[in-house]
């Protein structure tokens, strides 16, 4: 989680095109990972200026999806956890970022071509996005795997089953499964979700680079109504419009929820919609950067403002406000922002976000993904807490839990995501496995 979330852990003020590299990405994204950052700091690509303000973006993302996921325990205000249990939508927001990365990383400003030594090898492209964000992955799920198998064994889960979380777990293959997609750490099922989506980026990539803008625009049309499609759907078969599916209540039709929020199909279409807006502003004439430009803080607050509605008489379900409103206007924050960095003048909004406080928060935002979930467990889950401290922890300790996220994110950040061993390590397994699946996505005639 650069914009991609394997992304999201490493330097803050590299230079995005070499954030894009080593990889999410919450988008986020998508943050120089362990894989590529070695090659990022020797090589600066030519031509591509900081857009920084991406960073803060991550952490502005990953913030309330870390409250979202505890919020019940912070509070018992029915109207704010209405306001605060909508990290499904804002998820999507992190799949934008990703594609959005991996667009401006890997094609070429103002022509119509991806980069071709970037992609010379695409199973290295894909195994060092992938090597980007599954070290600490790995790490974490080792250290709390005796707290998952533990609760598994206190539920008297057959071991069968616990074995078969395990192996979707560590193989990131667990947003295929609807009943198994949140195992053990559960926001990981993004990663599931978006290593399907680093797996096409090879053959997505070029071909989104050659449209022009008038095919950029039909493409990001189409995308946006096979989204807005796929969640009427679920919401007709559901027979649920409104906010009944929110976490605040169990939905009617699990299965089917969890196949629209979590289904890597419906990331990628997402992921997709981002490497298209990033495609329109690469492509951008020199007559068009002169045009006055629109402020980005209103698709930010518009993005955002979508998420009142819960409250509203228009309160409906965390899939339609994801594809109706906030993903297009969150995509539509993304270009503008991108502009308005590349300006002379850069608006209050963009500089907020390149600011240094934002930028290092933003580099916390792939270790506060991956650990929040366990560390929340730890104080929050019934069978955990009980034994560990009488019961889960008071409301008063909440706030406490959101520091210790943040400070647990900082050291894993500067002790292992950081780490050029580790990166060594993790860009030796890329080459090794790059090797050994050579021809996989390429056309061997």
């Amino acid at each position: 989680l650069s914009a991609e979330i394997g992304g999201m852990g490493g330097q803050a003020r590299l230079p995005l095109a070499s954030q894009g590299d080593s990889v999410v990405g919450p988008s986020g994204a998508e943050v120089a990972g362990p894989a590529a950052e070695a090659a990022a700091v020797a090589v600066k690509p030519p031509g591509k200026p900081r857009i920084d303000c991406i960073d803060g973006c991550r952490f502005a993302l990953v913030l309330p999806i870390v409250v979202a996921h505890f919020a019940q325990f912070g509070t018992k205000n029915r109207t704010l956890l209405k306001l605060l249990l909508q990290e499904n939508i804002l998820v999507g927001g992190f799949f934008v970022i990703s594609g959005y990365v991996a667009a401006y990383t890997a094609t070429k400003v103002g022509e119509r071509a991806a980069d071709a030594k970037k992609l010379a090898r695409p199973e290295l492209f894909f195994w060092q996005k992938v090597m980007g964000y599954y070290p600490l992955h790995f790490l974490v799920s080792t250290i709390f795997a005796p707290m998952f198998i533990a609760v598994e064994r206190w539920y008297q889960t057959p071991m069968w089953t616990t074995s078969l979380r395990a192996f979707l777990n560590y193989t990131l293959m667990q947003a295929w499964f609807p009943k198994e997609a949140e195992i053990w750490n559960q926001p990981t099922w993004f990663l599931s979700a978006l290593t399907f989506s680093n797996l096409t980026m090879p053959m997505v990539l070029p071909k989104v680079a050659s449209l022009s803008k008038l095919g950029l625009w039909k493409v990001q049309c189409a995308l946006t109504s096979v989204s807005v499609l796929q969640k009427l759907s679920y919401s007709e078969a559901a027979m649920c419009f409104h906010s009944r599916e929110i976490a605040t209540t169990k939905p009617t039709h699990p299965l089917i929820w969890n196949l629209t929020r979590f289904h890597p199909i419906w990331a990628l279409i997402e992921t997709i919609m981002g490497i298209v807006a990033a495609r329109e502003v690469m492509l951008d004439t020199e007559e068009e950067k002169k045009r006055p430009r629109t402020n980005p803080a209103l698709f930010f607050f518009g993005a955002h403002a979508s998420l009142l509605l819960r409250v509203t008489n228009f309160d409906y379900n965390d899939a339609l406000i994801r594809g109706m409103l906030f993903v297009p206007l969150y995509t539509r924050f993304l270009t503008a922002i991108h502009r308005d960095c590349l300006s002379e003048e850069p608006s209050a909004i963009t500089k907020f976000f390149s600011c240094r406080t934002m930028t290092w928060l933003g580099s916390l935002a792939f270790p506060m993904f991956i650990l929040h979930g366990p560390i929340g467990q730890v104080f929050y889950k019934k069978a955990i807490a009980k034994r560990l401290w009488g019961g889960p922890m008071p409301y008063a300790f909440f706030p406490v839990y959101l520091a210790l996220v943040l400070l647990a994110s900082a050291v894993m950040n500067e002790a292992f995501v950081k780490n050029k061993r580790v990166q060594r390590l993790a860009a030796s397994v890329a080459q090794w496995l790059a090797a050994r699946t050579e021809g996989m996505l390429q056309d061997g005639a």
